[in-house]
């Protein structure tokens, strides 16, 4: 399903956007690579770029601050779950032992939306749509078609999860991989750290799909980005690939057989 008509399910994945130094610089890189439309927003939203394919927005990307005269956070990309109550649902989070970050704040008449990071510290959103429920293209060229957690404690984030609305299950006829479902459809995985590098907390993982994976690591290691993870097949998945973008943001690149997301 490319297009998105329907509400997200609450603990689904319905939003993605990246923080970097240099707002500029990414919007043009992930123009080139993806085919993403898309420009410096206005001062009310701080600037925010709501990023296009087709017409439909895929991705937001905005301008990192440096608090108080501190350094400014490193770029990351942040997955947003969607959320029918934001209020309660922070409360679980909370709750449950995560952080918050960005407390609840409403913007404008889109929606409402909250930063926090789980127990392990894996940084998350949550995003309850008003007039903008999140992406409205996904499993295609240039889209979100998955996120993975990448964290120390899979038991421990599998029960923090829960509480937002992800059940936390094995993948069939794939022995030592773990799904995250929501309503029985199969949103986001899970993993260890074991093969991350030293020093790479837990977090997120967002997948773009592509067309062909091979091409797309060429031509983003061309326009300065690190390849951190060559190009493999992962069998009843399709062709996958891990990148640094040039400002030091981790994303995967996936030519997917059909069975991803």
């Amino acid at each position: 399903m490319p297009e998105v008509t329907d509400p997200y399910p609450p603990g689904t994945p319905c939003w993605i956007d990246l923080m970097v130094p240099d707002q500029q610089a990414a919007l043009d890189f992930y123009r080139d690579l993806f085919g993403w439309q898309g420009e410096v927003g206005p001062e009310e939203y701080g600037g925010y770029s709501m990023c296009t394919q087709r017409g439909m927005p895929v991705a937001g990307i905005m301008q990192s601050t440096a608090p108080d005269g501190q350094p400014p956070p490193p770029a990351g990309w942040t997955t947003y779950f969607a959320s029918a109550d934001i209020g309660s649902t922070e409360s679980r989070v909370v709750d449950e032992g995560g952080a918050l970050l960005v407390p609840p704040m409403q913007v404008g008449e889109m929606g409402w939306m909250m930063v926090g990071a789980d127990p392990q510290g894996a940084v998350f959103g949550l995003w309850q749509g008003k007039e903008f429920p999140g992406a409205g293209i996904v499993n295609e060229h240039g889209a979100l078609i998955w996120n993975q957690l990448i964290t120390t404690e899979i038991p421990a984030a599998a029960e923090f999860y829960h509480a937002l609305g992800m059940e936390c299950e094995p993948i069939p006829d794939m022995p030592g991989f773990t799904a995250f479902k929501v309503q029985g459809h199969t949103v986001g995985g899970v993993q260890d750290m074991h093969n991350m590098d030293p020093g790479i907390p837990p977090h997120w993982l967002v997948h773009f799909a592509v067309d062909d994976t091979d091409s797309t690591v060429d031509a983003a290691v061309h326009a300065g980005s690190t390849l951190r993870v060559p190009a493999f097949d992962l069998e009843k998945v399709g062709r996958l690939a891990v990148l640094q973008d040039p400002q030091g943001a981790l994303f995967a690149v996936i030519a997917s057989t059909g069975q991803t997301g």
